[in-house]
Parts: C-alpha cells; structure tokens; sequence
C-alpha cells in the first residue's frame, strides 16, 4: 500500500490527463458534428455520411474511454485514501473527491448510447455533452475549495469548454478536410471551423484569466510558485497555438481556395493536437498542485532565482566519490525517518539528507548530459552540410551513450552503484519516472540511426522523433520531484520547464520538417536543432546550490 501511495501522485496526473483529452475528443466531436459537418452535409455530397460516420465511432469510442477511466480514476483515489487516512474502502468511497471522479461516467455512457443510435438527435447529443463538461468540474479547484469567488465555476467551465472545442474538434477537422470533394469545400469546411476556435479561444483565456487572478493573486506568486511557473508555461504553450492558429486563420480566408496553404494548414493543425494534448497534460498536472495563493509563504524570491539561474563557469566535469554521496552514509535519524518502517530502504533513500556532495554529484551529471545534447544539436546541423553528412547522421547513436551514463548515476542509490535493488527502486516514483526517460530514450536513439541511416524506409519512421521527443517533453513538464523543501524542489523544477518547452519546440519543428514542402521544411530543419543545442546549454548551466 505504501508503494502504492508513493506511486499516486504520478499516476493521478497521467489518468487525469488521459481523461481530459478523451474528454476533449468526446465533446469536440459532438461540437463539430452538429455545428460543422451537417450543416456543410449537402455541399460535402458523398462524403458527409463518412466523415459523419467517422465523427460518431470516434466519439463512441472516446466516451467509452472516458467512462472507464474516470472509473479507474475513482478506484485508485478510494484505495489511496484507504492506505493514507486507514478509512474502509465503503467509507472512501463516499469521499466527495470520489464522488466528484465517478459522476462523469454516467454522462459518458449516457452520450455513447445516443452516438450509436439509428438517428442522430443533436438534443440529446449536446444536453450530455455539456453534462460531460459540468461532471469533470468537480475534480476541479473551483468545485473543491469552499472560499472560491462567485463566477469562478463559470470561468472554469468556460475554460474546459474552450479546450475541448478548440483541441477536440482538429482531429475531426483533419478529417473532414481530407475527405471534402474540392477546394472551396475544404474552405468552408475551414471557415467554419475558423469561427468556432475563434469562440473558443475566448472562452480559454476568458476563463484563464479570471482562474489566474483567483489561484495566483499576486506577482510574486506567479514566479516563485511552482502553480505561477506551471501557469506560465501553459501561457507560452498557449501563444504557440494561437501563432499557428493566426497562420490558418488567413489560410482559409484566401480567394480562391489555395490547395499549396491548405496542405501547409493540415500540417499546422496536426502540430496543434501534439501542443495541444500536452497543454492538456499541463492542466491535469496543475489540478494536483495546490493553487499559488496557499503557497505564498514557500514563496521563493527573484534574488534566489537569479542566483539559482545564473550560470556557474566552467562546467562541473569532475565528480565527486560515491562513497561521500548521502546514501552512501548512514542514515540520520529524524523525526520522519523515526516514523518509517527500518525495513522500507526506497523510504530511506528519500529521507536522507542532502548534502554537498550529493549537490555536486547531480550538477555533474547534468553538465555532462548537456555535452551529449548539445554535441547531438550541432551533430544535427553539420548534417545539412552535405561533405559531413555521412559522418554526422549518426548523432542519434550519442543517444545510447547518454543513456548508459544516465542509468548508471542518475539514481545513486539505485544498482549497480547504489545498495538498492532495480526492480525494488521503481517503487519510488522519481526514479520510476526516470527509467521511463531512459527508455525513451533508447527507444528513440535506435529508431531515429535507424532511420537517418536508411535501414527503416516505411513512411511513418521518421515520425517516431517528434512523437518521442514530444512524450518526452510532455512528461518532463508534469515531471515531479519528492523533496520535502517546497522551496528547494520549486529552484530545481524551474530549470526543468525551460527544458520541456524547448523540447516540445524541438518536436514540433521536425514534424513540420517531415510533414512540410520546400522552404517550410528547410526552417523547420534548422530549427530543431538548434533547440537541441540549447537544451544542451541549459543543461550545462544547471545547478543546485
């Protein structure tokens, strides 16, 4: 049970952002159904009824999913609080926490029953629609907390409507783009839908700017809490999806229908689902955190960032013995190791105290890790210089290396350095967490030498890169770490949201030099390795102390 509990946190945050991403699709389909494709129905001719089709096995599906989640979700909840509060099972699952989860499942299958009907009733459709979105308002903050302002559940269903038109609707947009008979179809098809995210974006920062001023409330706590810097890092998402938005917003106001800027919009919009579905991860990520406002006496200064962020040279590329590490030593004894189980070493591993040496230790490997990035980014652009590109398409093969160092000391009292054992550590959910970066990888290493090296030809390869490097960011974002200083775990995470949206920029710019024709390709190629270099940079500023 106690491993179980240590796991939750991570794990509420990937259910919660699976759920709302099902949910996104569930009531962006229906939206776009009734308000795009069966009105544009007679000018679609033979296609209505399969982009319909389409649009309602999806929504299906994804209702389904929802109910089975928010199902799952309510389940681990209950046993959690069964492990932490020693409540029966009965009891917690009275708890208004997993009430709140289990209340969407009704709608869900309740809107999944009437998608597969013979007819397609759009009252129905749209009244458990909507009760989709009023249900999840309760595993929101503007439900839990009882001292929130009047109007702040309206700015909170605003903003989850928003997402869901705006993210939900793309897929099908694609879709019914792909199969619209000609040009000035598809335009209208985007003309529409145009008018629809304009609503929606509305709706998102309407109800994100009145959610901000309530969670946050100060300044000070929008840089010096991790709530404010998670907040923000939604807002730079946020600005890339309008600045593609902008870009397919003239697209399909062109006269006459330009096929070369509508094949160029697919291309923008399929970017939009990745950021998209990670801002979505973003916010489930922030509905774990407490809001700001509770924070502010944990509140860091600007002077500590500054310190903490300004750049140390040269590099630490000597590291310190193992044997002066923490969990080389024995423990100390403190009040929260007095109250763990002796026999618990993952517990104990976590209670240790930090100290100088376990500091230079994790610089040390971040420093070096940076040179592995770093070398791949600039690897990565001598590429594009045909007289190195045999040599330098094997950058991805640093991967390997990276990973192998990594495995070795990013958890040092983990085996084969450390005392505890492999399967044992993945207890603690920080190195759980890590082992899965490091499978990614691996995973990604292989594929992508695979792939420059022409070994894999099939055309879906080269997408792996931007798919793994977009999870990888994603992750990196909701990425926690389990340190009992608020204050000390927020200095180290601040420097790994750069990292998560440099390399989701990363990703999304070899979508586009994969997906895109000509000029768009040759930038988007630049691009991302040059984030790639930068990541490497932030790396080998990193510090500690």
């Amino acid at each position: 049970m106690q491993q179980f509990i240590e796991i939750y946190g991570f794990l509420s945050v990937i259910l919660r952002g699976s759920i709302s991403s099902a949910l996104s699709l569930a009531v962006g389909g229906v939206v776009f159904l009734l308000l795009v494709a069966r009105p544009l129905a007679p000018r679609l001719g033979a296609a209505a009824q399969t982009i319909a089709t389409r649009t309602r096995t999806m929504v299906f599906w994804s209702a389904i999913a929802i109910a089975l989640l928010v199902t799952l979700d309510a389940a681990a909840l209950a046993t959690m609080l069964v492990g932490a509060l020693e409540l029966s099972f009965a009891d917690a699952l009275t708890a208004d926490a997993v009430k709140a989860d289990a209340l969407a499942a009704a709608p869900a299958l309740a809107l999944a029953l009437a998608i597969r009907g013979p007819d397609l009733r759009p009252l129905p459709l749209a009244v458990f629609a909507a009760a989709l979105v009023c249900a999840r308002l309760g595993a929101t903050h503007a439900v839990s907390r009882l001292d929130n302002p009047p109007g702040l559940v309206a700015a909170e269903l605003a903003h989850l409507t928003g997402v869901a038109l705006w993210i939900g609707g793309i897929p099908y947009f694609l879709m019914a783009l792909a199969r619209a008979p000609d040009g000035e179809t598809q335009r209208a098809i985007g003309l529409r839908f145009s008018h629809l995210c304009m609503a929606a974006v509305a709706m998102i920062a309407a109800g994100g700017v009145a959610m901000s001023l309530v969670y946050i409330g100060a300044i000070e706590n929008f840089y010096g809490v991790s709530y404010g810097v998670m907040v923000g890092a939604k807002t730079i998402l946020f600005a890339g999806l309008l600045s593609l938005g902008a870009l397919n917003f003239f697209a399909v106001r062109r006269k006459p229908a330009d096929s070369h800027g509508f094949a160029r919009l697919r291309r923008f919009a399929e970017v939009e689902i990745g950021v998209g579905w990670t801002v979505v991860f973003a916010a489930a990520s922030l509905s774990s955190l407490p809001p700001a406002v509770d924070l502010a006496r944990d509140r860091v200064s600007v002077a500590e960032i500054v310190e903490r962020l300004t750049p140390h040279w040269p590099p630490r590329l000597e590291s310190p013995d193992h044997a002066a590490l923490s969990t080389s030593l024995p423990p100390i004894q403190t009040a929260r190791a007095d109250d763990a189980p002796p026999s618990d070493a993952v517990t104990a591993s976590i209670i240790a105290q930090r100290n100088a040496q376990d500091i230079a230790w994790s610089e040390y490997n971040h420093h070096i890790a940076g040179l592995f990035v770093a070398a791949m980014g600039l690897l990565a652009l001598l590429e594009h210089w045909p007289r190195l590109a045999p040599f330098a398409r094997h950058w991805p093969m640093l991967m390997l290396g990276l990973a192998g160092f990594l495995f070795l000391r990013a958890d040092e009292a983990v085996w084969p350095l450390g005392q505890l054992g492999l399967i044992e550590s993945l207890r603690d959910p920080e190195i759980a967490q890590h082992r899965i970066f490091l499978a990614l990888i691996i995973g990604f290493g292989i594929f992508e030498w695979r792939v420059r090296t022409q070994r894999v030809k099939t055309q879906w390869a080269p997408l792996a890169f931007p798919f793994i490097t977009g999870v990888g960011g994603a992750l990196l974002l909701a990425h926690s770490h389990g340190l009992a200083n608020i204050r000390e775990e927020f200095l180290i995470e601040i420097t790994h949201t750069p990292l998560a949206l440099v390399g989701l920029l990363a990703s999304s710019a070899r979508w586009l030099e994969i997906r895109l024709p000509g000029r768009g390709a040759r930038i988007a190629g630049i691009v991302w390795p040059i984030a790639f270099t930068l990541a490497g940079l932030m790396l080998l500023a990193y510090r500690e102390a």
